[in-house]
Order: C-alpha cells, then structure tokens, then sequence
C-alpha cells in the first residue's frame, strides 16, 4: 500500500449512494437484523444457550482472539493446522473474509483517526459503526484490504476462505436446525426455526454491533492509559461486549501486545483464553505488554 496519496485517491465520504453500495452486503446485513424480530416468537431455552455459546466461539474466538489478535498483530503463534481452524470459525462471524477483515483493520492501525481511516468517528459516528462497511470500497478507500494483507494472500486455504466466508456461516445455520429439531425429539422445549433464529440471526447481529462498536464509540467515549495520536479510548461496557477488545486505547498505545486490558479492573477474556491455549501447547511466544505511559 503506497503511503503517498494523490488527489483522486483520496477517501470519498459523502454519504451512501446506490452506485457506491455494496449490495451483497446490505441485503446480508439487513436480513440478519430483520431475523431478529423473530426471535420473541422463536424463544427456547435451549436456543439461547446455543446462541451464548456461538457468540463465544464466533466473536469471542473467531473474531477476537484469531482474526483481530493472531491474524492481524501476530500476537501469539499457533500451530497452522489450528490457525486454520480458528480462521473457519472467524467467517461464520459473517464479517468477511480475513484477507478483507486483517487488510482493513492494519490500514486503521496505520491511519488511525486520519483521513484515510477507514472507520474513524471524525467521519461520524454512523459511519464509524456500520455505514464505512457498506460500500463497495469499504471506508471510502481506494485500495483493497488485500495489499495490506499480502501474508495472508500468499495462503491458498486464506485465499480460499476469503472467496467462501460465507460457507461457514451456511454449514453453522444448517447444524443449528438440524440440532433443534434433533433437540425437540428429545423432548426439550424448542424447535429447529428457534435454534436457527437465535443461533445464527439474533448471534450474528449481536457480534455486529459489539465488533462495530470498537470502531465508533471506543474511539468517542472513554478513558486512556496511553499517549498515542489517535482518538482510541478505553470503554468498560465496550470490553465487556467484545471480551476485551473494548480497551481499546491500551491496544492502539501496545498493538502487538496479546493482553489489551492493563489495569486490574481491565478484564480481558481473549487474553485468558490466549493464556489457556498456552498451557495446552496450542499458544506459544505470546507477546508481552510493554508499561503504559501516563495519559
């Protein structure tokens, strides 16, 4: 990615227009929120267990702990086979490919609250949270994800798994009917439209906004442990949605640290998980954090 930027490349950010809109995108978006207006009429017990433990499987260690921390910042090394899995379950998040997710996020990092962030509140707090990845140059950037991911373009199965994310998600929302429908022969409560509701629609949209709003409001709102250039902020509630990724200043102040909480009161689930693979051999030459200055 050239550091030099003309002109005509810079972002365009005038709103969304229907030529700029990346449809495939916003009908996924879309139908997965409307989806949750079913859930009131779909509500099992049984699904909401399902949906809780998808959400920690798919945000917590598909989006969090692989795509952000391992396959973005090098945190941690894992065994390839296991990255590989991990990397599966990060595209049933419906996030994208990580090509397109790790390339995106490293051009934040490099332009963090400029203009040619890709998702800065300085361009409003909308766009921060969910109107930059609805076009079909996400951010209103000129170039692809793609060159600032050229590691991951140098992966056939990355490759292969950036054209077909969205197979993840289908093979995850045919198990959760499937599981339902098993689980009410059993005599449970439930049904298979009540595990895929809430198990792939009210799931998704809930790791939507908590992946989203790290991007907006952890850089509006809240406090910092370090002096970086940026707007990034440390937002309790924000960490607790994300499992950790909402302290978000210690992250942009320390970017290859595998830890983002600091402070006691920090929690940083992701990290404990990193440190529990560790223990079993599937982490290893995790980074350190580096002290933070005052803010």
């Amino acid at each position: 990615m050239s550091a030099h930027i003309t002109a005509a490349q810079r972002p365009q950010r005038r709103g969304l227009s229907v030529r700029s809109l990346d449809w495939p995108v916003v009908i996924g978006i879309t139908i997965a929120h409307l989806g949750c207006f079913l859930a009131p009429f779909y509500f099992s017990w049984s699904a909401f267990v399902v949906a809780g433990a998808l959400v920690w499987l798919t945000g917590a260690i598909g989006i969090t702990l692989c795509f952000h921390r391992l396959l973005t910042h090098r945190s941690f090394k894992t065994p390839k086979w296991f990255e590989y899995f991990l990397t599966a379950l990060g595209c049933t998040a419906c996030q994208g490919g990580p090509i397109q997710w790790v390339g995106t996020h490293r051009i934040h990092h490099k332009h963090s609250d400029d203009p040619n962030d890709p998702h800065s509140p300085t361009h409003g707090f909308a766009w921060s949270h969910v109107f930059w990845c609805l076009q079909k140059h996400q951010g209103g950037l000129p170039w692809t994800a793609a060159n600032a991911a050229r590691d991951l373009c140098r992966d056939p199965y990355m490759r292969l798994l950036n054209r077909f994310y969205i197979v993840p998600q289908i093979v995850v929302a045919v198990l959760c009917y499937v599981g339902g429908e098993w689980a009410a022969t059993l005599g449970l409560q439930t049904s298979g439209l009540s595990w895929l509701v809430w198990g792939v629609f009210v799931r998704t949209v809930f790791v939507y906004h908590a992946t989203w709003f790290v991007n907006s409001a952890s850089h509006t709102w809240g406090y910092r442990n370090y002096k970086t250039d940026d707007c990034s902020t440390n937002l309790w509630w924000v960490a607790l949605l994300s499992f950790g990724e909402g302290w978000h200043n210690n992250h942009h102040g320390d970017q290859r640290a595998a830890a983002h909480g600091r402070r006691w009161f920090e929690i940083d689930m992701t990290y404990w998980t990193i440190r529990m693979l560790g223990l079993v051999g599937l982490a290893r030459d995790i980074v350190s954090c580096k002290r933070p200055a005052d803010a």
